[in-house]
């Protein structure tokens, strides 16, 4: 896998710690793009649990899930983690959709997790 760009030292560092709490496979650009996002982003750090589940190495469905708060922004970020890993899609994971939500931070993440997935 090429070189990758990490928006601060804490971003790599959560990057690494899932990578390594997930035992992925160096070759695994679908969890490398999923985690990209997941340690990017504070938010959804704090929740990576509910959206990963590390023991059976899957995504959970926390869209749906009521008992846990996502802005907008995190869901868009979601879908396109998920969509990256497995090809989710839903009625709000067209570009234009996820895009249109995300600041320019989590837009620069997104590009960079799709780069991972197709590019690296």
């Amino acid at each position: 896998m090429g070189q990758l760009t990490f928006s601060t030292s804490i971003h790599k560092i959560q990057f690494h710690k899932l990578l390594e709490e997930d035992n992925t496979y160096p070759s695994d650009t679908e969890r490398f793009a999923l985690f990209y996002i997941i340690a990017g982003n504070g938010d959804l750090y704090r929740k990576r649990s509910y959206i990963y589940d590390f023991k059976t190495h899957g995504i959970k469905q926390c869209l749906q899930n009521e008992g846990v708060d996502f802005s907008s922004g995190m869901k868009s970020l979601i879908r396109l983690g998920f969509n990256l890993y497995n090809g989710y899609e839903d009625n709000f994971s067209s570009p234009a959709s996820l895009f249109y939500n995300l600041d320019e931070d989590n837009r620069i993440i997104a590009m960079n997790a799709i780069s991972i997935r197709f590019i690296l």
